[in-house]
């Protein structure tokens, strides 16, 4: 049975979307579906990214295919732990706003100078997700309810020499620290990056941000190198500590 005649769509783009990528015997140019069906990009992009949260489709390279019972579509997991009940899921379109807005305060707050750079790209491309023969990129994010309280980002060149390397940002807003999220999210984000053939994960942190290399090393993190005078916050000259993990 196909999903179309099961699953109830709240859009009838997103239906359209689905039917068109079903009826394909193999997988075909999200571009593509998009130019038939007349679509604008984000209009797109955002049902795209909602049929991949739900699990109907998958993405790899710019080729989309329907995904059928048994498939390792991605999914979300719910943790309560201290009183607080919170989500574990692959980012969706919607979750933009909510994500840059998190990623700036957490940077802020905390002097996280790649996260804030990050903030800045989302913010102004197109596609929250990304995958070409350039460059991946993957976000999971922690929410409470429909708020986003954290995320883990990961960003992986394709070049060969690179190409078992990924870099990543990892934040929890802090009246939601102390629950997990943190390590929940690490968890999740060091788990795609296995399945997806990375062997080394890094992450650049300011050395005046104790907290954020403290949680590393609790998680297996390990001081690869630092740059000293690498950031200029202010007037102050600060050192770049360069974490590394094993997926």
């Amino acid at each position: 049975m196909q999903v179309s005649e099961a699953f109830e769509f709240t859009h009838e783009d997103r239906k359209s979307i689905y039917q068109y990528i079903e009826d394909a015997d193999d997988p075909v140019e999200a571009t593509e579906v998009r130019d038939r069906l007349g679509l604008d990009p984000s209009g797109f992009r955002h049902h795209l990214a909602i049929l991949k949260r739900d699990g109907l489709v998958h993405e790899s390279a710019g080729m989309v295919e329907a995904a059928f019972e048994g498939s390792d579509a991605a999914d979300e997991e719910t943790f309560e732990q201290e009183g607080v009940e919170y989500t574990i899921r692959p980012a969706i379109e919607t979750d933009r706003s909510g994500l840059v807005g998190v990623i700036r305060q957490v940077a802020g707050e905390k002097t996280y100078t790649v996260a804030e750079s990050v903030a800045d790209v989302v913010d102004h491309e197109e596609a929250l997700v990304r995958e070409n023969a350039v460059r991946s990129r993957m976000f999971f994010v922690a929410t409470v309810g429909d708020e986003v309280v954290g995320w883990i980002h990961l960003d992986a060149p394709e070049l060969e020499k690179l190409s078992h390397t990924a870099e990543l940002t990892l934040g929890v807003l802090e009246e939601y620290q102390g629950h997990g999220i943190g390590g929940r999210l690490l968890d999740r984000g060091l788990g795609w990056a296995e399945q997806n053939g990375y062997e080394k994960i890094y992450n650049s942190i300011p050395s005046t941000n104790e907290d954020a290399i403290a949680f590393f090393e609790a998680h297996g993190g390990e001081v690869e190198a630092t740059r000293e005078g690498h950031y200029k916050i202010g007037e102050e000259y600060i050192d770049e500590v360069m974490m590394a993990l094993g997926p």
